[in-house]
C-alpha cells in the first residue's frame, strides 16, 4: 500500500469507542491500542504535535511498545481533546492553593461510566450487591472531581438506601458501619487515607463484612506515610486482613484495583508499562521505573500517558506503586513542554 493510500485509510477509519469493552485477549488489546493510537495521532492536536517533535512516523508504529507516551504534565497546560468534540464535563485535579491543576476534558461521559462500572464488576461483582459508603471530604469540598463522580454513580447503582457520602460526621459513619455489620451486609467503605485514620482514632473495629478501600494520600492533612505503614495501621484499626486500593487519576477514565499487598490489576482495556528513569522514551521490564499507562477509555483525549508515579510491573501484568518522581528527578527527555 502506497503512503498516501495508507494516510487516507487512517483518516477514514471509523473507530467505535465502546468496542474497547469487548477486549478479551492481549492480541485484541494490542490491535485496539494501535487503532486508537492512529486515531489520536490524526484527531488530537496536542498528541500529534508531541509525536511530531519526537519525529514519529505513524506508518512505522506496528507494536504498542513503539507508541509514544504523552507526559501527564500536558494536562495542566493544554486542552487535550479530539478536534471537533465538545466536552460534556471537565474533571480537575486537587492541588494546593495557587498550584496549577490538571484538566481532563470529557467528550463522552458514557465511556467513563461504562469503564468504572465494568471494572468494578470485574473486580468485585455486581455493585447492586453492596452498600457503598464514600468518605471523601477533601474531594467533596471542591468541584470537578472524577472520583466523586464515580462514587456518586456507584452509590446510586448500589440500590441500597444506606449508601451515601460522608464528610466529617464520623459518629454517624461509625454507627452506620456497625449497623451494616450486624445485618451482615456486604459493604464497601471508600475513603481518603487521612479520613480513614481519623475514623479509627475515634473507634476500633473488627469487621467481617466490610471492605476498606483507600483512594489516596493525606492531601496535606497529615504527614505522608509509606503505603505499607498506612495499610498496617488501617488493618489493625478496622480489624480487616487486607486494605484494598484504587489506582486512578484525573487524567484517566479507567481504574486499577488492589485487593491487598499493594498489588494492582487492570481491566482488559487498560495496561501498565514502566519506563527508564534516565531515558523517558525507553521502556523497561522487571525493574522499578516511571509508570506509563495505556487507557483505551481515553479515546477522545489521549490514551497513552507517562505519569509521575514510580512502580514495577510483574510478569502477569499486575503492578505495584513504589512512589513518585520529584520534579528534580524528571530527566531524560527534553520534550516535557511544547
Amino acid at each position: 500500500m502506497r503512503i498516501f493510500e495508507t494516510e487516507f485509510f487512517l483518516k477514514r477509519t471509523q473507530l467505535n469507542p465502546q468496542s474497547i469493552f469487548t477486549i478479551s485477549s492481549e492480541t485484541e488489546f494490542n490491535a485496539k491500542a494501535l487503532e486508537v493510537f492512529r486515531h489520536q495521532h490524526t484527531h488530537c492536536k496536542v498528541y500529534r504535535k508531541f509525536c511530531d517533535l519526537l519525529k514519529v512516523n505513524v506508518l512505522k508504529i506496528t507494536t504498542i511498545s513503539q507508541i509514544p507516551f504523552l507526559p501527564i504534565q500536558f494536562f495542566k497546560s493544554e486542552t487535550i481533546l479530539e478536534k471537533d468534540k465538545e466536552p460534556q464535563a471537565i474533571f480537575t485535579s486537587s492541588g494546593t492553593t495557587g498550584s496549577v491543576t490538571s484538566k481532563h476534558y470529557i467528550a463522552d461521559l458514557s465511556l467513563y461510566e461504562n469503564s468504572f462500572l465494568k471494572a468494578f464488576n470485574l473486580h468485585y461483582g455486581n455493585v447492586e450487591d453492596y452498600t457503598i459508603l464514600a468518605l471523601l471530604p477533601s474531594y467533596l469540598e471542591r468541584s470537578g472531581s472524577s472520583l466523586v463522580y464515580m462514587a456518586d454513580r456507584l452509590i446510586k447503582k448500589s440500590n441500597s438506601r444506606d449508601s451515601g457520602f460522608y464528610l466529617s460526621d464520623y459518629d454517624t459513619l461509625i454507627s452506620k458501619i456497625k449497623s451494616l455489620e450486624k445485618l451482615q451486609k456486604k459493604t464497601l467503605l471508600m475513603g481518603v487515607s487521612y479520613a480513614l485514620l481519623d475514623v479509627i482514632e475515634t473507634e476500633q473495629f473488627n469487621l467481617k463484612h466490610t471492605i476498606i478501600m483507600e483512594t489516596g494520600g493525606m492531601k496535606g492533612k497529615r504527614k505522608e506515610l509509606l503505603k505499607e505503614e498506612l495499610h498496617a495501621i488501617l488493618k489493625q484499626g478496622f480489624g480487616v486482613p487486607h486494605i484494598h486500593s484504587e489506582y486512578g487519576m484525573t487524567e484517566l477514565l479507567s481504574q486499577a484495583y488492589s485487593k491487598g499487598e499493594g498489588i494492582f490489576t487492570c481491566p482488559p482495556w487498560m495496561k501498565i508499562f514502566t519506563r527508564d528513569t534516565e531515558d523517558a522514551l525507553q521502556l523497561i521490564t522487571q525493574k522499578t521505573g516511571g509508570i506509563n499507562v495505556i487507557d483505551l477509555a481515553n479515546i477522545h483525549s489521549c490514551s497513552f500517558i507517562a505519569t509521575q508515579d514510580l512502580g514495577r510491573v510483574q510478569t502477569d501484568g499486575s503492578f505495584k506503586i513504589m512512589g513518585r518522581f520529584d520534579e528534580s528527578d524528571i530527566r531524560g527527555c527534553n520534550l516535557m513542554v511544547l
